[in-house]
């Protein structure tokens, strides 16, 4: 079921799209979850590495809703806020939720020797994967996806490579960089410089984070990496397989994988979004699969889309419509 984008107004004093994206860094308190106990449950990859992935459950017995699973972006993780809103939203209507780090990030770091990048969809496979062999009764009754920037062009590249292999009744994702390439020129402007400077100060601390550390010629690379480009040129791509930068960028940018994609899909972002540019989405309207909806909006900043009327943000009611036209419920 196709539905019809709702008005986005920005809350004040969320005005503009760098006081959306700033609003997720700097409010308090963050959203309450103690009503619903947490699991933490650690699953295995199945590439080798012995690396694993930390993830919090939180679930909500007696209902048979679809299990929700939500994918952080570029240096996020299980506590970011816009996780923990969009947690705290699912599990008011009913869902169980699942909260996955991406490989070494945030508390799941001591799990795993490696790093994620834009192209981690086998590790969402085998994430999910590792959760039904687990406890089966997790997945029985279908999945349901969120990802929200760099985790977002994950998932939109797993649905289109591995989807059909799970029970995904639908998905979403939320602000994410779906070309690569056009997204690291837009973070490098001058007017992003703070925001590229935290970036890569968090990509460079993850890295050092290591257990056991890095070999020191890749501590030498991380620390002469004055840029996103040049950090993912001498660290991200080498250590995915990648011949540089910009074979990752090319290769792993989720809009050449849209048209394989049969999950009912909502992709949303803002034309105001500071770190990504709205063209690519502009270039798939109406150029998707049929059971993908892309919805680009005016205003709404990077993951921010805090709206007038709500406390809870806009994208996570525009996303719980989506399922429930999805699921029929």
């Amino acid at each position: 079921m196709r539905l019809r984008p709702p008005d986005f107004v920005a809350r004040f004093p969320w005005l503009g799209g760098d006081l959306q994206t700033l609003r997720n860094f700097v409010v308090r308190p963050r959203p309450d979850l103690a009503p619903w106990p947490a699991r933490r449950i650690e699953l295995p990859l199945d590439d080798g590495s012995g690396d694993r992935l930390l993830a919090v459950l939180q679930d909500n017995p007696g209902e048979a809703r679809p299990l929700v699973v939500l994918v952080h972006g570029l240096t996020g993780c299980q506590d970011s806020f816009y996780v923990l809103a969009t947690t705290r939203h699912f599990l008011d209507q009913g869902y169980p939720v699942l909260r996955l780090n991406l490989r070494g990030a945030g508390p799941g770091r001591p799990l795993a020797r490696g790093g994620y990048n834009a192209g981690s969809s086998a590790d969402l496979a085998a994430a999910l994967r590792a959760l039904d062999a687990r406890d089966g009764r997790l997945l029985a009754r279908g999945l349901a996806l969120v990802g929200y920037s760099l985790g977002g062009n994950i998932l939109l590249k797993f649905l289109a490579e591995a989807g059909r292999d799970f029970p995904v009744r639908a998905a979403a994702s939320v602000s994410a960089p779906i070309d690569l390439k056009a997204t690291q020129v837009r973070i490098m402007e001058a007017r992003n410089r703070v925001y590229h400077a935290y970036l890569l100060s968090r990509m460079k601390a993850e890295l050092l984070a290591t257990p056991g550390g890095v070999p020191p010629e890749v501590a030498e690379r991380a620390a002469q990496a004055r840029s996103v480009l040049a950090f993912d040129d001498a660290i991200v791509a080498p250590a995915a397989g990648f011949s540089g930068a910009e074979d990752y960028y090319a290769r792993c940018s989720s809009q050449g994988f849209l048209s394989a994609i049969e999950t009912p899909t909502l992709l949303l972002h803002a034309r105001d979004d500071p770190w990504i540019p709205a063209a690519a989405y502009e270039n798939a309207e109406g150029r998707t699969a049929p059971n993908l909806q892309v919805w680009l909006l005016a205003g709404g900043g990077h993951v921010g889309f805090h709206g007038r009327g709500s406390r809870t943000p806009w994208h996570d009611r525009v996303i719980g419509r989506h399922f429930g036209a999805c699921l029929g419920t």
